[in-house]
């Protein structure tokens, strides 16, 4: 996968290769499922408790990886609580996968959490468990009992993340914003999918925002569009890395999928998820709205 700027993308047959590394009690290497929350609409490949990769630990967004009192991600040391109960530590090679109907859908969140508190060595299993199930690659109902280790996270580092100010300064500047959500969300058609509870009172667009739904990142094996797909998918908006970017969707999975293309991936170098996204955007009063195409 040297096509791409960063090697942070393994295949499903490296991870295979690794099983012995991820089940052994050396944090050398720690392989995480990031379950998305369950909707009764969707066909997800299976649950954590359904069955994982083999060495797998089990996360879940919202009660493993948010702050769910002050909506927002984790504190940092929270974070390190959290992750060193796991039995990572700093220096441990660690793998993201995960279901959804958008193949990593929260995994890539975790990711970017990861990065912004400063872990180095962080990959994604490519194409998710979507690709490893329907690829008939080994699946456990064991789950590891790492030991505990301590973790100190070197973050936060502000630079890839966006708050509400820098949106508007963004906003304000005529600088590219990429809207990851559907269609129908884009133009206030419906405000968030269906069956999920993170929502607005209010429908639409950041004004100025280019739609760059995340499925067009992906293959239709869920696995990442090649470097050139990819840069001639954002060139047709006008995103060449050359200006500040900010990705958002409905509460900043989605556009950690796009965070990940264009910073990971592409290599453009001043990209920042706002993970505040639609739910705070859509919920403050006065904040400017557009629909339609």
């Amino acid at each position: 996968m040297t096509e791409y700027e960063n090697d942070v993308l393994v295949s499903a047959d490296w991870v295979e290769d690794h099983i012995e590394e991820f089940e052994s009690d050396d944090p050398e290497y720690r392989l995480v499922e990031v379950n998305s929350p369950e909707s009764p609409d969707e066909d997800f490949p299976s649950r954590y408790g359904q069955g994982h990769v083999p060495g797998a630990i089990g996360m879940q967004w919202d009660e493993d990886l948010s702050d769910e009192t002050e909506r927002d991600i984790l504190k940092k040391e929270d974070f390190e609580r959290v992750v060193g109960d796991h039995g990572i530590s700093e220096d441990s090679t660690v793998v993201f996968y995960g279901d959804g109907w958008i193949p990593n859908w929260f995994a890539l969140f975790a990711y970017w959490e990861f990065k912004y508190y400063g872990h180095e060595d962080a990959r994604v299993l490519n194409g998710g468990k979507d690709y490893w199930v329907e690829n008939d690659y080994p699946l456990t109902d064991d789950v590891p009992d790492h030991p505990a280790v301590e973790y100190r996270a070197k973050g936060p580092f502000e630079g890839i993340r966006a708050y509400k100010d820098d949106v508007d300064k963004a906003m304000e500047s005529g600088l590219p914003l990429v809207d990851v959500r559907s269609p129908e969300e884009f133009t206030g058609e419906i405000i968030a999918p269906e069956g999920l509870q993170e929502t607005a009172q209010r429908g639409g667009h950041i004004p100025g925002a280019s739609n760059v739904p995340v499925a067009q990142v992906l293959a239709d094996d869920g696995r990442f569009k090649s470097a050139d797909e990819l840069r001639d998918l954002y060139a047709e908006h006008d995103v060449d890395g050359d200006e500040s970017v900010i990705t958002y969707c409905r509460v900043g999975e989605r556009s950690s999928i796009e965070w990940f293309a264009l910073h990971e991936l592409l290599g453009f170098g001043d990209v920042r998820n706002y993970d505040g996204s639609w739910t705070e955007w859509g919920n403050v009063v006065r904040a400017p709205i557009e629909r339609g195409e």
